[in-house]
């Protein structure tokens, strides 16, 4: 379907926080550039029903990106090396088990 000016869409609306109807005021390559919401009459760029993120979704992805940047990556192993570590801890743990065993 072709939009066309006057056109009524779903937003949302910065200044009423939530989502609402909006009325097509500027098209840019057939699709909505500015709205204008129904409710509060606020003209602002179209968001494509998305909200803005909050500030404090903000501040936590820049402190987790601060964390990310001062990590260290650790040396990769080998799965061969995995496998076999895993082996003589399954042969240590199931020595041990018989013996507790036989003492209770």
């Amino acid at each position: 379907m072709e939009m066309r000016l006057g056109d009524i869409i779903d937003d949302f609306c910065v200044k009423c926080r939530r989502l609402t109807n909006h009325a097509i005021v500027s098209l840019l390559n057939g699709s909505a550039a500015k709205v204008r919401c129904r409710t509060c009459y606020s003209d602002h760029d179209y968001r494509n029903e998305q909200a803005p993120p909050s500030k404090k979704e903000l501040k936590k992805a820049a402190l987790f990106n601060e964390v990310l940047a001062g990590l260290t990556p650790v040396p990769a192993e080998s799965d061969a090396e995995l496998g076999a570590e895993s082996e003589g801890e399954d042969v240590k743990k199931a020595a041990k088990k018989p013996g507790k065993r036989a003492q209770a």
